[in-house]
């Protein structure tokens, strides 16, 4: 059974980017009975290559992917990518195959963290977000703050109409406000999050625990160690056939 090792000094460098793919996509059924959502084609490329594109057009060319559901056809995809696209190396974090259902969130974080960077993005393979700069001035300025994770919110949509997070005048992401914003599920993070004391999963979750964000960015923030912004761009959860079809019906 294949399992995730610390990269040897010979290896290549560490992953700065890990894109989520492993859900099971179920309100997009039947479209995702066949065909993984991040693979569904959104205005002529498979909705995962559209932040993978922007991460490499930043300078960011080697990130993890987890795959549970259909995670050979999420294989097959990243090789023929990385392939076409010299200098970009795509690892596999196969956790269908490994403990045969997904991990969630931090879960599949903490499986993929020896293969990433000290610092990192994450950001879903199923949310469409064409215009977003993911610059390596956003990284340095994350650095240089010191807290934990620094993530973008967005206004919310109709089917998200009370959001996730609040923010605060000083630029701090807050668990609970009486304005609040939904997640792009766009971020930068720390390794440190993902280790104790802030998160019990042991790093390369050999267990298969699967655990979810929210909670752990909820601690985070309540200790002041989340910072956050508003991206006013176009950002789509592409979460049904409807919201799909309307994406692919724009010119």
């Amino acid at each position: 059974m294949t399992r995730l090792a610390t990269a040897p000094p010979s290896t290549p460098p560490l992953a700065s980017a890990m894109v989520l793919a492993a859900g099971r996509g179920m309100r997009m059924r039947p479209l995702t009975d066949v065909t993984p959502k991040p693979l569904l084609i959104v205005q002529g490329k498979p909705l995962m290559q559209w932040p993978m594109e922007g991460l490499a057009a930043g300078g960011f060319q080697r990130f993890v992917v987890n795959t549970a559901w259909l995670g050979e056809q999420i294989d097959e995809h990243c090789r023929a990518w990385s392939q076409s696209r010299p200098g970009c190396d795509v690892v596999m974090s196969r956790e269908g195959t490994d403990f045969g259902y997904a991990l969630e969130t931090a879960g599949g974080i903490a499986r993929a963290l020896p293969l990433l960077a000290d610092v990192f993005w994450v950001l879903a393979g199923d949310v469409y977000v064409p215009d977003f700069e993911f610059s390596q001035a956003s990284v340095d300025r994350f650095e240089a703050s010191g807290l934990l994770a620094h993530i973008w919110l967005v206004p919310n949509p109709s089917h998200n109409p009370l959001g996730d997070f609040g923010l605060s005048a000083d630029g701090l992401a807050v668990s609970r406000a009486d304005e609040a914003y939904t997640f792009s599920t766009i971020g930068l993070y720390r390794r440190e999050l993902f280790e104790l004391p802030w998160c019990e999963v042991l790093p390369g979750n050999p267990q298969g625990t699967a655990e979810p964000l929210a909670p752990l960015l909820r601690r985070a923030m309540e200790a002041g160690q989340v910072s956050a912004e508003i991206y006013s761009g176009t950002w789509v959860d592409v979460g049904t056939p409807e919201r799909l079809e309307e994406l692919n019906s724009q010119s």
